[in-house]
């Protein structure tokens, strides 16, 4: 396919020429996969093959686009309507999330639009019904946006597992998937099942630097509150700014401490997956529109968004992984060979550490990521179920369907059907149940028990177990909505509590049919709204870097004076975390005894090995008495010290005691909790009623005691063990941590150090409250930092 003289006289119209990637896009005859920067016209490229093609009459669907933000399909759709106009195309283009109302869902299923744009969730929610092959069985191309940001979570692999659908009913698909940020581009080729991998020019080095402020920043915390002056002198000085926080709880603080500073009253938005539908689009339309000059966002603007004014990025706090820095650098200068202007805003002391690291790898195009296990069955289980809801299924036919995908191409026959037991009684525990009797075999085929399931499965779908969330309004008949806060969060609250949500201070009122009610309450100082969002986890190369940049006195140059100082004190009176060597540290501070454990193994990890060692500790008569972790180190306060953490560390009895631990244990409850709602094996949502995550959590633990007792090799029992030991627990990454570092260098010292000194200050650490507080916390640092030797 060449580039038509109408699309060719488009582009000199714009003053632009199709790049060489677009180029090859166009030519390409089977499945591509294009690794292009930001800004270098990627979504052009996916779509350009379906507008040539759309040139001559097509009947239902011709392009699919899927990507993983429903923001990012609204921008999708206000890009295309540019060249679709000028070009004087017929095409009509629509999108389909969790946001479209129900009588456009409705027309869709019937009369499809040329061009739909949708995410995971919503696309194995159309292959559900029976009138998948009539939508989809015209279907030329499909286009998998941001695909490196999918492929990270069981998204990515429900994604896979649908597109292997669509192959069967659409035969002659050709599938793109774009994406920016790869550290293995042929690993995720693979992931889509095979794809030709088409190279762009990188494109310039990015202006990424640490913010100057006036102000260093604090031995501990995480707001990153400091800087807001600092940070509103950038924004002034430039057009548009995206400022990026970690979490959606810090967000609204930060964007709360702008204003509170904003002087100037320079237009600043607010946006995060927890703010309304209405709210989020309208931040959306006036970033578009020019009228804001800046936007305080948490993931929910990290991928894609073309808006060209935008020419500053500051990231505030440690970004935790350097393909997330890289992407959300992107938002910048957002041109192809435009480089992009970003600020980093270290929250604290330890985190000035991890930035620097992180600029580092940016500048050696150093990537971070980690392979790719095989595809979780508890998806399969849920894609089996929604495959039955469209109709009756072979076996041996969906098995062959299901291992064309990349992450289940080494799927066992075996594992299958046990996939397919589950999904049609329960397995053996439970198929005395009807409730659990879904699917049953007539004339070869599989299919639903009862058809009026469906309705109930699909109401279930999804990968995605967020904790449950509650709508806001405001009081009142026609309320208008504010967002979602936490069910666990409201269930704290009392009539006359005031939190935050979407930049403003509410007071609770009351709950109304599981909507919270509020009224505005601008006088009063916050609750703080504990927003579940995104955990954002340090990454294993980054943590790396830390550990490497630490323990390198040759390489403490690049970061600054304080940081300096402060790493060559603690060499002097203890030793510094090293690669190859795990350092530890014993020290007594307010009549207890502390021992600090620098494992740059994440927080996850680290808190499971804080559950672990507590435990032994208990045995050998140490009298541990609390813990907390954090993405590098562990601190344990007891009664006694440790003098040789050897036997605490030995891998193979935290191997025992993990499986100790676990057997019962509230984290593997709710891992089971995860993957019996992604299974189906639990519902939330049913027709006329919703249940609570309290009920949910219940059921789980009443159906994961019956399973242990009577049916302890149950498939979503195996499932649980493996998912808990990647994920809440992070099991894998302390043997990593173990093995990485054979060598040992625990300290006895008389006094905390200065590398321990900021655990000290941690949440829940050092009690503060009242008008006061920041005046205390700088008192308490001081003190703690004097102790250390810090001045």
């Amino acid at each position: 396919m060449t580039l038509p003289p109408a699309f060719q006289d488009w582009f000199a119209r714009q003053g632009w020429q199709p790049h060489p990637h677009q180029l090859a896009l166009l030519e390409a005859t089977g499945d591509s996969l294009l690794i292009a920067p930001t800004g270098g016209g990627k979504t052009l490229a996916g779509f350009l093959p379906s507008l040539v093609d759309l040139t001559a009459p097509h009947r239902g669907m011709h392009t699919l686009y899927v990507s993983p933000l429903k923001a990012l399909t609204a921008d999708i759709a206000r890009n295309l309507a540019r060249p679709v106009a000028d070009l004087g195309l017929d095409i009509r283009i629509e999108d389909r999330t969790g946001d479209t109302r129900p009588a456009q869902r409705a027309r869709q299923r019937i009369d499809p639009p040329d061009i739909l744009l949708t995410t995971p969730e919503s696309l194995a929610l159309m292959l559900s019904y029976e009138q998948a092959p009539a939508i989809f069985g015209g279907l030329r191309r499909v286009v998998l946006d941001e695909l490196h940001a999918l492929a990270e979570s069981r998204r990515g692999d429900q994604l896979m597992l649908a597109l292997a659908r669509l192959r069967s009913l659409a035969p002659d698909l050709v599938v793109t998937g774009l994406s920016a940020t790869v550290e293995d581009p042929d690993a995720l080729a693979r992931f889509m099942g095979g794809a030709q991998v088409i190279h762009a020019d990188p494109g310039p080095d990015p202006d990424i630097a640490m913010l100057d402020t006036a102000k260093p920043p604090p031995w501990s915390g995480a707001g990153g509150h400091y800087a807001v002056p600092d940070v509103l002198k950038a924004v002034a000085e430039a057009t548009t700014t995206i400022i990026f926080i970690n979490t959606r709880a810090q967000a609204e603080l930060f964007f709360q401490a702008l204003w509170a500073a904003n002087d100037q009253n320079l237009p600043i938005g607010l946006h995060h997956g927890s703010l309304s539908r209405e709210a989020r689009e309208r931040v959306e339309a006036a970033m578009a529109a020019g009228a804001l000059r800046a936007v305080v966002a948490t993931g929910s603007l990290d991928l894609g968004i073309d808006w060209g004014a935008v020419d500053l990025v500051i990231q505030v706090g440690a970004p935790r992984n350097v393909k997330r820095l890289v992407q959300r650098i992107g938002r910048a200068n957002h041109r192809y060979n435009a480089p992009s202007r970003a600020r980093i805003v270290p929250a604290n002391r330890f985190e000035v550490v991890e930035c620097v690291a992180a600029l580092q790898a940016v500048a050696e195009r150093d990537l971070d990521g980690d392979p790719r296990g095989p595809g979780p069955l508890d998806v399969l289980c849920q894609h089996i179920l929604l495959t039955a809801c469209a109709g009756p299924f072979d076996a041996d036919a969906l098995y062959a369907e299901v291992t064309r995908s990349g992450p289940y191409a080494a799927l066992t026959r075996a594992d299958f059907d046990a996939c397919l037991d589950f999904a049609a009684t329960g397995g053996y525990a439970l198929r005395a149940y009807d409730r659990w009797q879904r699917l049953m075999q007539r004339d070869g085929l599989w299919r639903l028990r009862d058809p009026r399931a469906a309705r109930d499965i699909r109401m279930n779908i999804g990968t995605i177990v967020e904790a449950e969330m509650l709508k806001v309004r405001f009081r009142g008949r026609g309320g208008a909505p504010l967002g979602e806060v936490e069910e666990s969060f409201a269930s704290t609250l009392s009539p006359g509590d005031t939190f935050l949500i979407g930049g403003q201070t509410v007071r609770y009122d009351g709950l109304r049919e599981m909507v919270v009610e509020v009224t505005k309450q601008p006088s009063k100082e916050p609750r703080i709204a504990v927003f579940s969002g995104l955990k954002l986890a340090t990454s294993t190369q980054l943590s790396q870097r830390v550990q490497a940049l630490i323990g390198n006195p040759a390489a403490h140059a690049a970061l600054p004076g304080t940081s300096r100082d402060w790493l060559s004190l603690q060499a002097r009176v203890s030793a510094l975390p090293r690669a190859g060597v795990l350092v530890s540290e014993t020290f007594p501070h307010q009549g207890r005894w502390q021992f600090a454990l620098y494992g740059f193994a994440g927080r996850n990890a680290l808190q499971t090995l804080g559950l672990l060692m507590t435990r032994l500790m208990e045995e050998a008569g140490l009298g541990p008495l609390g813990f907390l972790a954090t993405d590098y180190a562990l601190l344990i306060w007891s009664l006694d010290p440790v003098t040789d953490p050897a036997p605490l560390l030995d891998p193979d009895g935290l191997r025992e005691g993990l499986g100790d631990w676990l057997a019962g244990n509230a984290v593997m409850k709710r891992s089971f909790r995860n993957v019996a709602i992604v299974a189906g094996l639990i519902q939330r949502n049913l027709p006329g009623q919703r249940k609570t995550g309290k009920q949910a959590t219940f059921s789980s633990d009443i159906l994961y005691d019956t399973l242990r007792k009577y049916d302890p090799g149950h498939l979503l029992l195996r499932i649980t063990a493996d998912e808990a030991r990647r994920g809440l627990v992070d099991f894998d990454r302390i043997e990593d941590m173990l093995a990485r570092s054979p060598g040992r260098d625990h300290r006895m010292l008389d006094r905390v150090s200065p590398l321990a000194a900021p655990l000290l200050l941690e949440v829940g650490r050092v009690p503060i409250a009242g008008q006061g507080r920041e005046r205390l916390a700088e008192a308490e640092a001081a003190a703690l930092m004097a102790e250390a030797g810090l001045t």
